[in-house]
This record gives structure tokens, sequence and C-alpha cells, in this order.
């Protein structure tokens, strides 16, 4: 027996975290937009409260149910049990095919209207990805569908997250240099390591930390590296000499290393905002970094058979604007690039560096272009009121 509910107000996102930060780093950022922008009640379901914590600290480790910011935050462990039919949201997100409990879905069946049912898909800059942007997938046995949604960088996709504040909040602060120096102050960055140039580190393990600090060791210019604590720890401590622990810093040659402590969601955007140049990985950081207007070189989550490969050739190939040195750079800081004698660090490095200005540019006209496309959570919602709405008519 179907059970008749309320206009849609409610949302629940299902998260299990994977790669760390970026899976619960996408999911709470688009929990809180959802909440503070569009006002939906919105119910974040994570089974990883520990890496939660450590992008948003206020979270505790020991309850099952919490107020974070407005959102209501569920530890998920893998619940099997019923679930009241008014325990279900109108819309349902599953972050990644994350299959989400059979008792939650067995109730989604017996709602009237049915919940609208997203599979929120990971970004890539694969053509293939407009085609199957908002494709139905009707549920095996029961009266449920489910629609794929895809981020992208194309009109014909889901757009990227961005907050509607974010670029004022980035033009206010990259205005304003006394407020930079005085936010890296906060994270022990001296002000003879602020005036170089500077560039934040995140990165998968596997990257070619060390090779690329020689070259920056042996370079003519000064430059900081500013490295979140537990990123890198293998080739950071080589290079300090001591522990990777927030605070710590060395200098040799030209090239400054800094460890700083890991930070909330906000301030990071605001390291990337301060910095020239950011090296980010996997989704949500890649994502930031490009409303950041600067710089950056993508570490793309690695695959099996080197499919991560492909997708980052797909987006070098959206976002080159015909600076080589960042396809180079990017590929062999990905371990896919040719590996000639001429193809190494102390090349790469120089003439990346001389293509900074070109890449400033590029950073903001991509910024425009992304904008666009509009935001991911507004079309999200879009869509999901176009289902509900053709769902409505066809009961009439």
């Amino acid at each position: 027996m179907s059970l008749d509910r309320s206009p849609a107000t409610t949302l629940a996102i299902f998260c299990k975290v994977v790669d760390n930060f970026g899976d619960i780093g996408i999911c709470w950022r688009l929990a809180r937009q959802l909440r503070g922008e569009h006002g939906i009640a919105v119910t974040l379901w994570v089974d990883n409260l520990h890496s939660f914590q450590r992008i948003c600290p206020i979270v505790a480790l020991d309850v099952d149910a919490q107020q974070v910011d407005g959102v209501t935050v569920r530890h998920w462990r893998d619940q099997d049990g019923e679930f009241s039919t008014f325990e279900v949201a109108d819309i349902v997100i599953e972050f990644f095919a994350c299959d989400i409990p059979p008792g939650y879905i067995a109730s989604m069946a017996q709602c009237e209207p049915r919940p609208v049912w997203l599979n929120l898909e990971g970004l890539t800059a694969e053509k293939w990805v407009e085609g199957c942007h908002t494709l139905p997938s009707p549920h095996p046995r029961l009266p449920l569908t489910k629609h794929f949604f895809f981020p992208g960088f194309s009109a014909s996709t889901g757009g990227l997250l961005r907050e509607s504040v974010l670029d004022e909040q980035r033009r206010q602060f990259q205005s304003d240099p006394a407020q930079m120096v005085a936010f890296l102050a906060q994270l022990g960055v001296a002000p003879r390591e602020a005036a170089a140039l500077k560039v934040s580190l995140f990165c998968y393990p596997d990257a070619p930390v060390a090779a690329l600090f020689g070259a920056w060791q042996g370079g003519a210019a000064a430059l900081t590296c500013l490295v979140p604590e537990g990123v890198a720890d293998g080739a950071v401590e080589q290079f300090l000499g001591m522990p990777a622990v927030a605070g710590a810093a060395r200098t040799r040659g030209a090239l400054t290393v800094r460890v700083l402590p890991f930070v909330a969601q906000p301030d990071y955007d605001k390291l990337l905002w301060a910095c020239d140049l950011n090296f980010v990985r996997g989704e949500d950081s890649f994502v930031r970094a490009q409303w950041a207007g600067k710089p950056f070189i993508w570490h793309i989550y690695p695959q099996d058979e080197n499919l991560h490969h492909v997708k980052l050739r797909a987006f070098l190939q959206r976002y080159n604007a015909g600076v080589d040195s960042v396809n180079a750079f990017s590929l062999r800081w990905n371990g896919a690039g040719e590996l000639e004698e001429h193809a190494d660090w102390a090349m790469l490095w120089p003439s990346l560096h001389a293509d900074l200005a070109h890449l400033v540019r590029r950073a903001v006209g991509w910024q425009a272009d992304m904008a666009a496309n509009g935001d991911l959570a507004g079309n999200l919602l879009k869509f999901a009121a176009s289902l509900r709405s053709a769902a409505g008519q066809s009961q009439v």
C-alpha cells in the first residue's frame, strides 16, 4: 500500500568514503549548499566520521545522529533493517553508486509520490558523459526508477559544485594582500615564505614529489611549498630531516617546505586563493582549484589498467589553451607522460614556471566558461523538480 506524503522538502545523501576526503568533501559541500541556499532539509548518511572530522572539526565521532551547520548527519553503519516511509526523503541521492540500504529502498517503493532517486556520479571530462547524463535506470523488481546525474564541464551535464557567494568571497580575499598574509601567518607561514612563489601541494602517495623537490631546490627563484600534514609524508620527511608534523619547516637551496595543519574546507579554499600554483588531487580539491582562478596541476585518482589516464587526457584536451607545458607536466606528474630523457623535472618545471602568467589568464577564462553552465546543486534540484512534475502529470 502506498502512503501519501507532503510536497518535496527533504533530501538524503548517502556517502561511502573511498578516497579519504574527496567523497565526503563533495557530499558535505553539496549538503551545506542545499540547506543554506535552497532551504532543503538535508540528511547526510556517511560511513566514515573520522575522514569527515578532518575537513569539519566540529563533527562528533561517537554519535549516530547530530546536527552540523543545519544538516542532519547520520552515521551509516550499513543498516539493513526496516525504515518507516516517513524516514524516506523526497529526493534520495546515492553518491557514486554506493548501494543504499535495501530496507530504505523498500520503503521508497511504498511512498506516494515516489521519491526522486539520483545516482550522483563521479566527475569526468569524457564526451560519453553528455549522452548518459539524466538517463533512467528502472529497478528490476520495484516500482522505482533511478536517474544518473553527472557533474561535468559542459551545458549537457550537471555542471560543477559552486556556492552562490564563492566568487565574491574569493575576490574580496584576493584583493586584500594584508588579509592573505594574515591568513597564511595563522598557518605558521613566515613573511619571507609568503613573499616567495607559493605552491600548495595535495597529492596521492605515488606522486613523484621527491624528484620535484629536487628541481625546486635547484631553481633560481625562491619557492615555498605548503603541504598539509599527512600528505606525501615520505618525501616531505626526507626533505625536512624530521617528522612531517604541522609546523615543521626547512629551507634547502631555493626551496622551503612547510607542513600545515589539516584545515577545514573554508580555510582550504583560502589556501588555494593565496597560492600562486596549486597541486590538487581527486575530485573535490580539483574542482575548488578551478574556482580559485589560479594555475593548478591535477593528480587524478588512480584506477586499474590506467583508466585514469584516459580521464586526465580528456580534461587536458578541454582545458588546454595552447600551453604545452601544462600537458607535459600533468602527464608526467600522473605517470602518463613519455619518459624521454629531456622530459625530466629540471626541464618540465622551468617550462611550466615560465607559463604561469598565461595560465592565470586561462584560469580566469575557464571560470567564466564553467559558471555559464550553472551550478551542480541548482541544476540537480531543477532536474528533480522536472521528474516530480512529470510524475504528477502521469497520475492525472
